[in-house]
């Protein structure tokens, strides 16, 4: 018996070689009724949705456990921080209807504050959280203690984690600069950067009730206004209506 040619025997083996080597899709584990009562017990985002939606956040944590690896550094990592970190990457994007945040590969969560250096421990220590560039780029570190807070009765209008996720998709366009240009249309830049250099002005002046750290840069400003819109809502509707509809379509959601 003959044997096939070698022009036949090319097609053959990329085929094979291609069912080998393709990614299996991460398996996609269902939330148990225990995380559930977390979610609704600590996660007010949550807690508000009718149970439809609820059920679309609860899909959507899935999906970022299956497709994002979290890590404890020098703690015995919980459930519930598990759950806190995917709900504050879920929060930003539950508008939207497919959605992966493809520019992270890893969460880090430490004990507490951190350094420039990444050390956890002695002082000099005030970074929350941060989104890795260079060689940790791909990569979040946040803070178990800000993590926890941002989630508490006490936080008011801050939360470090979905203050960092908002940076990752800000940076989804291929830059860091306040300017989400994946998340709204076109014609709607030029208002968002000129209302955000006004507020910023107010805020120099002492004539916002916005964090001062919005003024380190147009980035920050979306972060941190991105924070108050979410865990403050009805104040930011009364105080900034104007940057509470201009939020609300670049995250298509009214959380009110």
């Amino acid at each position: 018996m003959n044997s096939l040619p070698f022009a036949y025997l090319i097609p053959i083996f990329l085929i094979a070689l291609y069912f080998i080597l393709r990614k299996k899709k991460p398996a996609i584990e269902p939330l148990t009724d225990t995380d559930r009562k977390i979610l609704d017990d600590y996660v007010g985002y949550y807690h508000n949705l009718d149970s439809t939606d609820k059920l679309k956040f609860e899909q959507k944590v899935a999906e970022f456990f299956s497709t994002v690896k979290i890590e404890g550094i020098g703690l015995d990592m919980t459930t519930l921080d598990e759950l806190l970190i995917a709900s504050s990457a879920v929060i930003p994007i539950f508008g939207f209807t497919d959605w992966q945040y493809k520019n992270l590969s890893s969460v880090l969560l430490y004990p507490d504050t951190f350094n420039k250096d990444f050390q956890f421990e002695g002082g000099e220590r005030n970074i929350a959280g941060m989104v890795g560039t260079g060689y940790m780029n791909g990569q979040m570190i946040l803070s178990r203690s800000a993590l926890r807070h941002g989630f508490s009765k006490s936080a008011g209008k801050e939360n470090t984690a979905i203050h960092e996720f908002v940076h990752l998709l800000d940076k989804s366009d291929g830059a860091t600069d306040g300017v989400p240009e994946n998340l709204m249309a076109h014609e709607y830049t030029l208002p968002w950067i000129k209302m955000m250099h006004e507020e910023m002005e107010r805020i120099e002046d002492n004539k916002s009730d916005i964090n001062p750290y919005a003024i380190t840069n147009e980035a920050e400003f979306f972060a941190v206004v991105s924070e108050y819109f979410f865990e403050k809502t009805e104040l930011l509707k009364e105080k900034h209506p104007d940057l509470y509809h201009a939020l609300s379509r670049i995250f298509a959601q009214q959380p009110v």
